[in-house]
């Protein structure tokens, strides 16, 4: 399996080949292998470059949508005070307004989630193609196609809701909740004269059946609870959009920080790998089957020997490394070599060598 004389890495240039130019002579030019396709490296930039500016277009968009929920909460509260203070305002519409502005903050945490995604994977294309032009001892991280295919293969939030609620409440709504609590006390005391005791307060604060000494205990309740969703998801740091400093990052990697790393590399950047896969192949076609997949599907392929018990021949057994994504094209190699071929698929925990992530990369 480590054998393979091309990884599949579109950093890696392949082999040259001859091209017939526009003059009819031939021209040599670098290409770059990607599981079997052959692509020159203007095409692959400029293939990458509007995938780049789709995504920016796309996170751009939830952008303004995060934007807009905040208006609706801020223009609802807004409303919500000037009817609590006209005179004929009643602070239950204060109260009706903190649930406007909590369903408003669920929408808007269901949003982040979705411009996460889309920021999430500008973010890779940031750490692991642009920058690795600017700065070429910057290389890209060995999963990072992975990574970025796996998104666009089996799309996923990279963030929690509690972690996009927690964000969001920090950011605005926390500011939000306080205009609307201190309006409502400031309701509740002054209108429609300010109050003498303790008890007129609660006398006040009290809605048809609820008495006020109810109706303050939960806005306590709620008012805890807030607060402790705003400081307990301080930690959750999956967010890629966030300009942030994060915790546990190495002082290395920091501007600033005592001692320069050995070799720069991003000090953030999400990662998420394809499921990889060991196959076993067992045929009598063992030459064609892995000359065809080590030349079509780039992939290294080693033989181990082994017998069948049925018949008592010798047959080896080709064992190949891939990711999810790549068995299809596997089985269907072997399948127009030798229909009557056994192909084992099983889960690998890692694989790391030439072709997937590097063994010196480990920490």
């Amino acid at each position: 399996m480590s054998d393979n004389p091309d990884p599949a890495s579109p950093f890696d240039p392949g082999k040259k080949t001859s091209e017939t130019g526009a003059s009819g002579g031939d021209a040599t030019e670098f290409v770059w292998s990607f599981r079997g396709y052959r692509l020159r490296a203007s095409e692959f930039t400029t293939a990458m470059v509007h995938f780049f500016r789709a995504e920016v277009s796309r996170a751009n968009i939830w952008r303004n949508r995060l934007d807009t929920t905040t208006n609706w909460a801020v223009i609802t509260t807004g409303a919500a005070v000037s009817i609590a203070f006209s005179q004929t305002g009643n602070h239950a519409v204060i109260l009706i307004n903190i649930m406007l502005v909590t369903i408003f903050l669920w929408i808007e945490a269901r949003r982040y989630r979705y411009y996460e995604l889309w920021s999430y994977r500008v973010r890779l294309m940031e750490t692991d193609f642009f920058a690795p032009m600017l700065v070429p001892p910057f290389h890209p991280s060995a999963d990072w196609a992975d990574t970025l295919s796996e998104s666009l293969l089996h799309p996923a939030f990279p963030i929690s809701t509690l972690e996009a609620l927690g964000r969001r409440l920090r950011r605005n709504y926390l500011f939000i909740y306080g205009i609307i609590g201190a309006a409502w006390i400031a309701q509740l005391s002054l209108y429609p004269h300010p109050v003498t005791s303790l008890a007129e307060l609660n006398k006040r604060a009290a809605i048809g059946p609820i008495t006020g000494e109810i109706v303050f205990a939960i806005a306590v309740l709620f008012c805890l609870a807030v607060i402790a969703t705003g400081f307990l998801t301080i930690r959750l740091q999956s967010a890629a959009g966030e300009v942030l400093p994060r915790y546990g990052a190495p002082m290395d990697a920091i501007p600033g920080g005592a001692q320069p790393a050995p070799r720069r590399k991003a000090w953030y950047r999400p990662s998420r790998k394809r499921t990889q896969l060991l196959t076993m192949i067992i045929t009598s076609e063992q030459a064609r089957v892995s000359d065809k997949i080590m030349k079509e599907m780039k992939r290294g392929v080693t033989a181990i020997p082994g017998k069948g018990m049925f018949t008592s021949s010798e047959r080896p057994i080709l064992l190949c490394a891939l990711t999810v994504t790549e068995v299809p094209h596997l089985k269907a190699l072997v399948a127009e070599v030798d229909p009557k071929a056994f192909v084992i698929v099983m889960p690998a925990t890692e694989v790391l060598g030439y072709g997937f992530r590097p063994l010196e990369d480990e920490e």
